[in-house]
């Protein structure tokens, strides 16, 4: 089974998505599961993760409604108010959805300090005991105040998303293989391979680009603790759903099968619990 382990629905809402810019206005409008299958299907994958883009419960809400119409979304990443003084009684309810596989909250757009407040580490903290992962959201400047925040909670199941956003586009390398590196040396931190073309040159981004990040994250993480994912539908701002999965698929073709296996599907189910 191949799983898009990282991709996003929503019903478009000028106030509530204002991140999407006029620079993305190609993706200014709704994003639902019957514009994901085809796509999916086209590609060979049968099954993917719903992440959330929006930090309200109701977003978590509506994520898993699709996910119980729809079988071939496995799993979702929804928000919870980690900080809330009621966490414990939230996660306990939260538990009863079997779609639901953990949080994200929209952290690249916090100071990198926000990992150490204490309200929101003992969220963290609490997510171990109900089964939940985190997917952590940052760019490179976070990285070091992640590696904290992971280093301590060693049992608890945390991703990268997105190769934590390195600035392929201006090449930067340096700070960020630095702390992907310290980042890998923990068992209990995963990757995902997802959202490197808008890191990119929109409209001028080339396979070479992305290969000394790929060759990077691959060496220290390795092929069973790398995901494969897409970011639709805000990779259509620089490339098909296609296109990224091509962009990884050529990259590891020379990859054994067991190892293919592991990066675009295997990985993803035992991280976040998905059965055949």
């Amino acid at each position: 089974m191949k799983i898009d382990a990282h991709q996003h629905f929503w019903k478009y809402d000028p106030a509530r998505h204002a991140w999407i810019d006029k620079s993305m206005y190609k993706i200014r409008r709704n994003f639902l599961p019957e514009d994901l299958w085809p796509e999916m299907k086209a590609n060979g994958i049968s099954g993917c993760v719903a992440v959330q883009s929006d930090e309200t419960e109701n977003e978590t809400r509506f994520l898993l409604d699709l996910a119980n119409r729809f079988d071939w979304i496995k799993k979702v990443v929804g928000w919870v108010d980690l900080k809330s003084a009621d966490i414990e009684s939230k996660l306990e309810r939260y538990q009863t959805d079997t779609r639901l596989a953990g949080f994200r909250a929209i952290l690249q757009s916090l100071e990198p300090e926000a990992m150490e407040d204490s309200a929101f580490l003992n969220g963290i903290g609490r997510l171990e005991r109900f089964g939940f992962t985190y997917d952590v959201l940052i760019f490179p400047r976070h990285l070091e105040k992640a590696y904290e925040l992971c280093r301590k909670f060693p049992n608890q199941p945390f991703v990268l998303d997105h190769l934590a956003k390195p600035g392929i586009k201006a090449g930067e390398f340096a700070n960020w293989s630095k702390w992907i590196a310290k980042m890998a040396e923990l068992p209990n931190v995963c990757c995902k391979v997802s959202g490197m073309v808008t890191e990119a040159n929109w409209s001028n981004w080339k396979s070479e680009d992305f290969k000394p990040y790929l060759d990077f994250v691959t060496e220290h993480f390795g092929t069973d603790r790398l995901l494969y994912g897409s970011d639709w539908p805000v990779c259509l701002v620089a490339g098909t759903y296609s296109e990224v999965f091509d962009l990884a698929d050529s990259y590891f073709q020379n990859f054994s099968e067991s190892e293919k296996q592991a990066i675009f599907g295997k990985n993803a189910m035992r991280f976040y619990g998905i059965q055949f």
